[in-house]
């Protein structure tokens, strides 16, 4: 064992009373574990005098073979810098919470004429931001709720700013069609206004400023005016009847955390109150997380979940935090105070109670999905007498007549797909529809890493083609000296579902019973990869064709390209347009549409 070649004593002696973090390795160099401590001698001395510690926290420290520590100048700086390792180095006893997604926002931009929008990403100080969201349902959700109330464009500005006439969102009463200025700017700007206050959760001011505007334009005998007025009130009032939590407070804002264990398995819910409205919940399904204390998950959550992200004023927990450094660090960040606190009576208690119930219902969703991927796994294995499979990698190569080449090479390990873990590869250099030297370029590119000590190494790799491509994957390995398990996915004879035929590098092919567990296994984590593989191929081909825009187009100037944009409402519109509809614009001839349309497709 490790402890044996290891003697911490000279390394503890030498650390200093300070806070700081602490990161230990095995005998390979790889990373263990990552902490902080206010006193760096005795948090690193005590995991090498406790004898009651749990099976775990023993079993790490058998493996430590070499620590090291960075000083700091304070605990909340300590903490910050344990995070930002463990995220970006992802420890193997640390537990982690895996977010591979960006959270959507709600952005009204900075034009004279706001544009509302969803968006992932970093924020842009040019334009006012709302959330973030748990999930795109609650944003896209909330930005239909805006227009059936106030009517805000939600279009292009290449689409905005080409507009001859009133688009369909302004026919079904969804937007103002400030385009072809049927809106003042002013009465635009009130309408934004109410939009900011509605998304700050002030409803009840929302609802005043209406009905004064509603009676004040009635008194002016502006009747269209009140009945425009009028009716945005009563779609106010239907949204706040469909609200599911509705704080009395009227403007809170509070991230409601909860947890669930069973089995092994832990879930944490996130349920997110903007305003005083519930906007949803996210549930979360930490690794390494096995044997550890509910306070523990918590604290380890709040810290990594908050990074990099607004934080509100409240965090709402089952249970006191310990760590009085984590709120310090949060209300620094955040820019306000931010209150790490239980809830134990009335609305809080019930949004607390709310979070927990989906915290379990998620879990046990979890549960019957592990269930089920166990039973697959174990006859897989059993099936290819492989009893130690874990991880799966499988490759899939995606195009159009040659056109924009992407493979793919998504994982399966832990019972589950591994999205943070997918790869795309821009498939280039290679002969237009070849698909042997698309995946001879990507099972190179990505296991030359393995000889290099970057990256997992998979148990099994799945090719999907069919014994040529299985040729090209053994070749691969030969070249790269790695000793891979292979399987070819064909899709059969008539490419039906269920009829897929498994081809082993020694030449034979075998057929499941389309019944079998481990066929869909096989099926799910094929079928992943190609719909991964036509998403890249998709935004591949999309990126290269706008760069094949109106503007490069020969004979194609300003007039012309105004007057296919005014005709057409815009570019997806103009690429969507035939030959023939071309040509009935103004100054496009026959020839001329045929080169646009060449070009756009």
């Amino acid at each position: 064992m490790a402890t044996e070649k290891f003697d911490p004593k000279p390394i503890l002696a030498s650390l200093p009373l300070l806070p700081g973090v602490y990161r230990y390795y095995d005998d390979k160099g790889a990373l263990l574990y990552v902490g902080k401590a206010v006193q760096l001698k005795k948090r690193v001395s005590s995991y090498f005098q406790k004898t009651n510690v749990s099976p775990r926290i023993r079993l790490m420290v058998s493996h430590i073979a070499r620590i090291e520590t960075t000083v700091t100048r304070s605990e909340a700086e300590a903490l910050l810098l344990e995070n930002n390792l463990i995220k970006s180095l992802k420890p193997r006893y640390n537990i982690l919470f895996r977010d591979d997604k960006s959270y959507p926002y709600i952005v009204l931009t900075g034009d004279e004429f706001p544009r509302l929008t969803y968006y992932r990403g970093t924020p842009n100080k040019q334009h006012q931001y709302f959330g973030p969201y748990p999930n795109s349902y609650a944003a896209r959700e909330t930005i239909q709720l805006l227009q059936r109330i106030f009517r805000i464009r939600t279009c292009e500005d290449s689409v905005y700013n080409n507009r001859t006439r009133p688009c369909l969102q302004h026919q079904i009463n969804r937007c103002t069609a400030p385009c072809v200025n049927l809106i003042s700017a002013l009465d635009y700007q009130a309408d934004i206004h109410r939009a900011v206050l509605l998304l700050q959760g002030k409803h009840q001011e929302v609802e005043r400023t209406l009905r004064d505007a509603m009676d004040q334009a009635a008194e002016n005998q502006h009747y269209e005016q009140a009945a425009v007025l009028r009716d945005q009130l009563r779609a106010l009032h239907t949204v706040q009847q469909k609200q599911f939590v509705e704080s009395t407070g009227g403007t809170t804002d509070a991230d409601i955390i909860a947890l669930a264990q069973s089995g092994g398995l832990v879930c944490l819910n996130l349920a997110m109150v903007r305003g005083g409205r519930h906007l949803g919940d996210k549930s979360f399904f930490p690794e390494h997380a096995e044997g550890l204390a509910s306070d523990e998950i918590v604290v380890a959550f709040i810290a990594q979940h908050y990074l990099d992200l607004a934080v509100p004023p409240i965090l709402l927990l089952a249970s006191d935090c310990t760590d009085k450094t984590l709120a310090q660090l949060l209300s620094e960040q955040a820019g306000h105070a931010v209150k790490i606190s239980t809830a134990t009576t009335g609305e809080r208690r019930q949004w607390l109670e709310m979070a927990q119930r989906n915290a379990e219902l998620a879990l046990g969703q979890r549960v019957m999905q592990q269930g089920g991927q166990q039973q697959r796994l174990d006859r897989l294995r059993e099936w290819l007498e492989m009893p130690t499979v874990q991880r799966i990698e499988c490759f899939d190569i995606s195009h159009i007549m040659g056109e924009a080449t992407v493979a793919s090479c998504v994982v399966y390990e832990n019972l589950d797909m591994r999205s943070s873990q997918y790869r795309r590869y821009n498939i280039s250099g290679i002969t237009p529809g070849d698909d042997y030297a698309a995946m001879r370029q990507a099972l190179t590119r990505r296991y030359q890493k393995i000889r290099t000590g970057e990256g997992a190494r998979p148990d099994l790799v799945l090719i999907d083609g069919g014994l040529g491509q299985l040729h090209v994957a053994m070749e691969v390995m030969a070249e790269l000296a790695l000793d891979l398990a292979l399987v070819g996915v064909a899709k059969g004879v008539e490419r039906k579902p269920g009829m897929e035929q498994l081809i082993f590098p020694d030449g034979t092919a075998r057929q499941l019973p389309a019944d079998d567990p481990a066929l869909h296994l096989i099926q799910q984590i094929r079928d992943e990869a190609h719909r991964f593989a036509v998403a890249g191929h998709r935004a591949r081909r999309g990126k290269t064709r706008t760069a094949s825009s109106l503007e490069e187009i020969a004979g194609v100037g300003d007039k012309r390209r105004r007057s296919l944009l005014t005709h057409f409402g815009g570019l997806r519109e103009v690429a969507q347009a035939s030959v023939e509809q071309l040509c009935q614009v103004e100054g496009i001839s026959k020839s001329l549409a045929q080169v646009i349309y060449q070009r756009l497709h």
